[in-house]
């Protein structure tokens, strides 16, 4: 029979990022290392390039981000962000966080929370 565990639960919340797509990866990676589990990325498109096609200008391809990530890793990571978003033209972005109110399961709350205590399942 499985036993009961009280995890204290760290809050979750979604971080979104646009950054160009030749440095998405480089943003992947540096979201990652903020225990990261779970990310999406898709192409995405500014809202500038509807009045720029007009004048015959192409804005640079961009990427959207998501990633789950713990809430006291959240701070950290949009400071990370900022600073590497001020090093020049070509690492611009913007990036910002929801929080999820709930998630509907110890394994799937583990996996996304990177706590590997809600993971194992433990046998009597």
């Amino acid at each position: 029979m499985s036993t009961t565990r009280n995890i204290a639960p760290v809050k979750l919340e979604l971080l979104l990022a646009i950054v160009q797509t030749e440095k998405a990866k480089y943003f992947s990676s540096l979201i990652q290392s903020h225990q990261a589990n779970l990310q999406f990325s898709m192409p995405a498109k500014g809202t500038s390039h509807f009045l720029l096609s007009y004048i015959g200008y192409t804005e640079k391809p961009k990427t959207l981000l998501m990633s789950v990530v713990r809430s006291d890793e959240a701070g950290g990571l949009i400071e990370q962000l900022e600073e590497t978003f001020n090093k020049g033209k070509a690492y611009k972005g913007v990036a910002f966080t929801v929080k999820l109110t709930s998630v509907i399961g110890t394994l799937v709350y583990g996996f996304l929370a990177n706590d590997a205590r809600a993971v194992v399942k433990e046998e009597a």
